[in-house]
């Protein structure tokens, strides 16, 4: 199999870059491990991109460093830095072959005849293209052109990996099969990459950890599940994945009561310890984490412990192949609930329902007006490994 240069440590130092008087990036710190495959998560305008040209040297910060192996590159000429850039659209040269592509950056390297024809064979091999050398991009699929696209940038042996919305092109079945491949290339070669994109399945498919950015800063950092499961802010919340969002007050803080709306809830007391009562909070309950009970429902005698529970009506249904998506009016609160597919209750826009769902599925989110006017997560705080 082909190899590449031993992936590198990279830190991003106090990263800042503005265009045109608006901020890009604000102080964006990160560290990656040698290896590691990062995701730059995000909205369009985020800085995500911005980050990757820094990286490649395609774009000057106004402030800070990229270390590469404790080597700050900032100073340094994009065709010096060793990195292999896949892009958006290929950008293949339309009157190359594939293995003429692929060997381009090796030529311009000064390799010998003797390397360039060894490994171009094995890069093709690499990607299953290895009877397509002699094939033109415009003979070959999208799917096919971005593998030519991964491995000629594989080709020079670069440092790092970085790739800009690599996949968004391509239709989606064609996008979970090259995501994989590329995957699966990253993790056997041993590089460190960084991944640009503002789908959140990609990124949370592909990913060692994912930074999810919004406005030029670095809103959390950490594993696929942590992002999904612990997210530590309702902007985060909102970006990956449904999550219901119920907004309320603390009630009774030694008791994890929080009042939103007409509903009391109880949530995990860890996460309510140091609120007062009458501290403004959100609730996150994901769609999945909810039961449906259809039919005439009321309200238990008791609130329980260990569950809550809403009266709702039953607004909206829509069909995501292995589940049904039902949005519920609860009392003001728009709730929606993950139901599968297959169930056997019925359900029908304008039916009564009791939803319910574990005290300790629910995260608690506080606000804090110095960063964005958004939700932060409740004190004590889980973290996520930076470094």
């Amino acid at each position: 199999m082909a190899s590449v240069g031993q992936g590198m440590q990279v830190e991003l130092v106090d990263l800042c870059k503005q265009f045109a008087g608006k901020t890009a990036l604000e102080n964006l710190r990160l560290s990656m491990r040698s290896g590691e495959l990062v995701s730059l998560l995000g909205p369009s305008g985020c800085g995500k991109t911005t980050t990757l040209r820094i990286i490649a040297g395609f774009e000057t910060p106004d402030s800070g460093a990229v270390l590469i192996g404790g080597q700050d590159i900032v100073a340094t000429p994009p065709a010096r830095r060793g990195m292999g850039v896949v892009f958006q659209h290929y950008a293949l040269f339309p009157h190359l072959s594939a293995w003429n592509n692929i060997a381009f950056g090796m030529k311009i390297a000064g390799r010998s005849r003797a390397d360039i024809a060894r490994r171009v064979p094995e890069l093709l091999e690499l990607v299953g293209l290895g009877d397509s050398g002699s094939k033109h991009p415009h003979e070959m699929s999208g799917g096919q052109q971005q593998r030519i696209a991964l491995v000629r940038a594989l080709a020079i042996e670069p440092r790092m990996l970085l790739l800009d919305e690599p996949l968004s092109a391509l239709d989606a079945v064609v996008r979970v099969a090259l995501r994989d491949e590329i995957r699966r290339i990253q993790t056997s070669l041993g590089i460190t990459a960084l991944y640009v994109t503002h789908d959140q399945e990609e990124a949370l498919a592909i990913s060692d950890r994912v930074v999810v950015m919004r406005d030029g800063r670095i809103e959390q950092v950490g594993t696929a599940e942590d992002i999904y499961s612990r997210p530590a802010s309702t902007f985060v919340a909102g970006f990956i994945g449904k999550m219901n969002q119920l907004r309320g007050r603390v009630v009774d803080s030694a008791r994890g009561l929080v009042q939103c709306g007409s509903h009391l809830l109880r949530v995990p007391t860890e996460q309510t310890t140091k609120l007062t009562a009458g501290s403004d909070i959100t609730v996150l309950v994901r769609p999945e984490a909810i039961t449906v009970v259809s039919g005439p429902a009321t309200l238990p005698d008791q609130a329980s412990d260990n569950c809550n529970a809403l009266v709702a009506r039953v607004d909206l249904i829509t069909f995501l192949g292995s589940v049904k998506r039902v949005g519920f009016d609860a009392a003001g609160h728009y709730v929606v609930a993950d139901v599968p597919a297959g169930a056997a209750q019925v359900i029908r826009c304008g039916d009564s329902a009791l939803l319910t769902f574990p005290v300790d599925v629910c995260r608690v989110l506080i606000t804090d007006p110095s960063r964005h006017s958004a939700d932060r997560v409740a004190a004590p705080i889980t973290r996520t490994r930076e470094s």
